[in-house]
This record gives structure tokens, C-alpha cells and sequence, in this order.
């Protein structure tokens, strides 16, 4: 971590099956007050004759706890499920659940609050599972356009859904809808208070990476709120080096007066 007041981190990586696919992150801590609640996980694995990236962004709220701890396990809980290799999606969304589950039970030494996650799974170099609960995004870039792989759970997309729970949506002046006036995402781990009316069932979608795929973005909304997709990919695409290139976004969002902790994933293909 750096001395300075606003703390940040970076590192980087590459693939051993596929030399030119390399990734980078970056972590800079926002002026909201409290510590950074933020964390990534990038690395690639290699299991038997396979080798996967695993990458992903944990955001936390009211927690360093709740991410750190999903930073530990989620990977661990999707990849012990037996039907991994097979029907991916499937495992995923069961691992989701039952990390959930052991984070609600643990809640005692983990706290009150919760986080959201978005992960990807490159398998092979080839295949990438992408999932997420919350509003940390991933998006591709394939010939220049961005195109968004995750789906972010606000409290307004889904009130019916809420309130069918006993929850409600608040829609306060000058604020972001919220669920039962507290959290402004209707899925996310922990916050074992709003459980009742929150889900934690992720959204998984799976994209083919071919020649046209230039890279991927994974970051927290720190960097949305103040950039789109197309432009946070405009602003980077010129970047071969992946850890300048989530540096830079990283940066850029804080020109344009984010102020939230921003974490971000840059994973170049080519």
C-alpha cells in the first residue's frame, strides 16, 4: 500500500497456456471516510491439464470483513463443486448460495454488513462465466464496443420483488432508491439484518472469446457512476498494458469526481 493518505494497490499477472492473455488491477481509496472496502482477486490456476483466470472485485458495505472473507472462499466454494466442469453456471450459482449461507452463519465475527461481487471465470483461455450480485460491473470489449456482461441489482429494477418479501423500496429526495431505506442494491452477501427482503442469487452469463475480443473490465461502481460502459472502454483501449490501463480508469474516474473506493480488472487478450 502506498504512505500517502489515499491508500491504493496494483499488481498484475499472466496466462502460462496463453501467453498473450495478461491481466492488472488497481485499488484507490475513496474520500468517503472509512477504510477501504474493496478487494480483488486476480490470478491464474492451474488445475490438471486446465488453467483458469480467476478474477473478481468484492465491494463491501458497512464491511472489510464480508468481502475479504468472500476474497478467501467463493473461488475455493465454486471450484469444489462437482459439476464444475460441467455445467459451470450451475455450480456457480450453488457456491453463491452456500457462501452466502456460511457468511450469514459466521455473521457474529463477520459483522452486520455485507458485499456485492461480480466474478469471471476464463477457462482455457477460451470460455468466460461471469456472475454477480450488486452493481460492480464486467464488460467485454470486443472490435472497440463495449458490451455489458453482468446486470446490476437496483433496489427499483426489482421492488416487486421486495415487497413481495415484506420489504419496501425507499425513494428519498436527493438520494439513490434503497432497499427498506438502507442499502442502495437489492442482492449482495451478508447484510444478514435486510436478508429477508435481499437476495443474494447471482446473475451468470457466459461469453466466447475469439478474435475480436480485445479485453475485459471488472470494477466497482465507483468507476459507473461516473462513466458508461463505451467510455470507460474508450478511455482504455489505446492501453496495451493492463495494469496502466486499470490505473488509468482508475484515475480518470476520480477526475470525474467519484468518490466511492474504485477497484478495477483489466484482462487484455490481445
Amino acid at each position: 500500500m502506498a504512505s500517502s493518505a489515499q491508500q491504493e494497490a496494483a499488481g498484475k499477472g499472466k496466462s502460462k497456456m496463453s501467453k498473450h492473455i495478461k491481466h492488472g488491477y488497481h485499488l484507490l481509496e475513496g474520500k468517503m471516510g472509512h477504510a477501504m472496502e474493496d478487494y480483488v482477486f486476480a490470478q491464474f490456476k492451474e488445475v490438471g491439464d486446465n488453467e483458469l483466470g480467476l478474477f473478481a472485485i468484492f465491494d463491501g458495505h458497512l464491511s472489510r470483513e464480508v468481502p475479504n472473507f468472500l476474497r478467501s472462499h467463493l473461488f475455493d466454494n465454486i471450484l469444489n463443486q462437482p459439476n464444475f466442469w460441467t455445467e459451470p453456471e450451475s455450480a456457480i450459482r450453488r457456491a453463491y448460495r452456500i457462501t452466502d449461507s456460511t457468511i450469514l452463519e459466521k455473521a457474529s465475527e463477520l459483522g452486520k454488513g455485507g458485499s456485492t461481487a461480480v466474478t469471471a471465470i476464463l477457462i482455457n483461455g477460451k470460455k468466460l462465466v461471469v456472475a454477480n450480485v450488486g452493481d460492480s460491473r464486467a464488460v467485454i470489449c470486443k472490435n472497440g464496443t463495449a458490451k455489458q456482461l453482468s446486470v446490476d441489482h437496483e433496489p427499483q429494477r426489482e421492488k416487486k420483488v421486495i415487497e413481495d418479501r415484506g420489504g419496501f423500496v425507499s425513494n428519498f429526495p436527493g438520494d439513490v432508491p434503497r432497499v427498506d431505506g438502507q442499502l442502495a442494491v437489492a442482492r449482495a452477501f451478508g447484510d444478514k439484518s435486510l436478508k429477508e427482503h435481499l437476495s443474494s442469487e447471482p446473475d451468470v452469463v457466459t461469453d466466447a472469446i475469439d478474435e475480436t475480443t480485445e479485453f475485459l473490465i471488472l470494477a466497482s461502481d465507483g468507476i459507473w457512476k461516473v462513466m458508461t460502459n463505451q467510455e470507460a472502454v474508450n478511455c482504455i483501449r489505446g492501453i496495451t498494458d493492463p495494469i496502466s490501463a486499470a490505473k488509468h480508469l482508475n484515475k480518470e474516474a476520480v477526475s470525474r469526481k467519484s468518490s466511492d473506493d474504485i477497484s478495477c480488472i483489466v484482462v487484455r487478450f490481445n
